[in-house]
């Protein structure tokens, strides 16, 4: 499984999502992360040597994907539409995290509204990050924005949590803080990662026997 992290702006939780997901994606089989982002976030998270899967390079990738069963790609920031649909067409689905504030939202819906007339149709899903907590409504009306610009969103969210980057200071992902309310954001990456899978292995048994299903890693996952 190939699956692309990409953004149109920074600070919206890109790299933290791509490493999480690496992590989850891990318990189902070996992973490689590429971090194709200049900034090389995801290299200085991996520089402790703490993560349970290897970050490459993205022209040492060649050489890993072979090992690997899935790849997560860290792609670079504030990628436009051309480089989104260019992503969306070389993975099997393409994250596009946003916080729910008006202006990233606002330039993320501009962003990927024509990436289902570019050959991106069904391999993109809207991941909201960073949400603040209730009684906050930022993140159900950004969904509700999302979904009347009859975008696909993911149905999970990753709440806003002080423990992302303090995972990141020390190396680690947050299921490997001790502390309580990092697990909640580690159960929310879960969360996608399962939506993931299962969307991945549905259009998979489409195409290859034309049952809504297919196995990742002896799993059956059904629709």
């Amino acid at each position: 499984m190939i699956v692309a992290v990409a953004s149109h702006k920074g600070g919206v939780g890109k790299s933290t999502t791509a490493i999480h997901l690496a992590a989850f994606l891990q318990e189902l089989g070996p992973t490689i992360l590429v971090d194709g982002d200049d900034n090389r976030s995801a290299t200085l998270w991996a520089s402790k040597g703490k993560l349970p899967f290897r970050v490459v390079a993205e022209r040492q990738a060649a050489k890993y994907a072979r090992d690997a069963e899935h790849i997560v790609m860290d792609t670079n920031a504030r990628a436009g539409k051309d480089e989104l649909t260019e992503i969306a067409g070389g993975c099997d689905l393409l994250v596009v995290p946003t916080i729910p504030d008006a202006m990233s939202l606002d330039a993320t819906l501009v962003t990927v509204r024509d990436l289902g007339n570019l050959g991106g149709k069904g391999k993109f899903r809207i991941l909201l990050t960073i949400c603040p907590p209730a009684p906050i409504a930022e993140a159900s009306q950004a969904r509700e924005a999302i979904t009347s610009a009859g975008l696909p969103v993911f149905k999970g969210q990753i709440r806003r949590l002080i423990a992302f980057p303090r995972a990141c200071s020390e190396g680690v992902t947050v299921d490997m803080l001790r502390d309580e309310r990092a697990t909640l954001g580690w159960l929310d990456y879960r969360g996608i990662g399962r939506e993931i899978v299962e969307e991945v292995s549905r259009s998979a048994g489409d195409r290859e026997s034309g049952r809504p299903g297919a196995r990742v890693r002896g799993q059956y996952v059904e629709s």
